[in-house]
């Protein structure tokens, strides 16, 4: 099948075999995302950006944190992928991550995805001159607290050189669980505002 292409170079003009044609091709690619994602997240290795440890093991760190809670598989994948944003989009990585998760999970744990990095804010935005409490716009949501506690629980306590981090193995069987759903399944529920 992969010597099999398309004859329309016009979108307009293909007929329906060549876009079950495509579509075929379009499923095995998707099938291949957890591969492609594991090895996205990996590309977080190495700088350390001035950390104690680097932005993949900060990944492994919050997923494991998540996972030693007892979170379900969504929540420990979602925590796995939080960050994976920062190699495309630094100042706007919690929405790629959001995005990538979204077809596969919860409103609610796209929102938190999405959110994440302004509620992570309240721990250093003052630092820099920044409002610490920019996540305040968000208070009264019912996505609040949720967010507030994955930060607090997960996400600003994993930078810690010397604590017992799960490899990235150990996280691959949830990873294909949650990226195996039907895409915008009855999983994903309706959008939080």
């Amino acid at each position: 099948m992969d010597s099999e292409t398309i004859d329309f170079i016009n979108m307009a003009d293909g007929t329906r075999e060549e876009y079950e044609l495509l579509e075929r091709h379009y499923r095995r690619f998707t099938d291949g995302l957890p591969e492609r994602l594991m090895a996205h997240l990996q590309l977080l290795s190495g700088d350390l950006m001035g950390y104690k440890i680097d932005r993949f093991q900060h990944s492994l760190q919050t997923a494991t944190r998540a996972q030693r809670d007892g979170a379900d598989d969504e929540t420990v994948v979602a925590a796995l992928l939080h960050d994976i944003g920062d190699t495309i989009s630094p100042e706007n990585h919690s929405e790629l991550g959001a995005s990538v998760l979204q077809p596969y999970v919860s409103a609610k744990t796209h929102w938190i995805i999405k959110h994440h990095g302004v509620f992570q804010g309240y721990y250093y935005f003052h630092h820099l001159g920044g409002d610490r409490n920019a996540r305040d716009r968000f208070r009264g949501h019912p996505m609040f607290e949720p967010c507030a506690e994955f930060c607090a629980r997960w996400d600003q306590n994993s930078f810690d050189p010397n604590y017992d981090t799960m490899p990235l193995v150990a996280f691959e069987p949830a990873l294909r669980r949650v990226f195996a759903r039907q895409p915008f399944g009855e999983h994903v529920g309706a959008p939080v505002a």
